[in-house]
């Protein structure tokens, strides 16, 4: 990694990564190859937007279920903050911590200086879709922390890629 900060595009092979979950039990993005993918990157659990955006994927579980894609949350956040925030919340979909910033930074989705506040990093509030083979679909980043994504361009994309298998 050495810090280097890329900027993924569309038809790339998504980069693998290792990220421990809310049970502190290491998960690869590989594990899930074969499913549709929806990479939801949020600046910080208990924040507003960040759990309205949470709780609406939450509430879309069943669309997201019907058209085969699984979500994975990822924050800079701690496994033991995720672990409140999903219990808080009822999330039912997993919650990765990038807690190191690397997948963050392989992403080119860092987010310095949050709130105003010095070396205060974060994810940008991101959505990457990763087909059933690992090629990146749709790519979303907002440079905007109050700016949510468009959902509904989200489930059409993946509409589109279960209509292509």
């Amino acid at each position: 990694m050495n810090g280097v900060t890329m900027r993924l595009k569309i038809g790339e092979v998504s980069p693998e990564f290792e990220l421990p979950d809310v049970n502190l039990k290491m998960r690869k993005l590989s594990e899930f190859k074969g499913n549709n993918l929806v990479l939801a990157f949020f600046p910080g659990a208990f924040t507003s937007v960040c759990t309205k955006e949470l709780c609406t994927i939450r509430d879309s579980m069943s669309n997201f279920n019907r058209l085969n894609a699984k979500v994975l949350g990822i924050s800079v956040d701690s496994p033991f903050s995720l672990a409140a925030f999903r219990k808080q919340n009822n999330i039912t979909f997993d919650l990765l911590s990038d807690h190191a910033r690397e997948v963050s930074r392989r992403y080119g989705i860092i987010h310095e200086n949050f709130a105003n506040i010095p070396s205060l990093t974060v994810s940008k509030r991101s959505i990457f879709i990763v087909d059933k083979t690992g090629v990146l679909k749709y790519i979303w980043i907002s440079d905007n922390p109050a700016i949510e994504p468009n959902y509904s361009e989200v489930e059409s994309e993946l509409s589109r890629l279960e209509q292509s298998m």
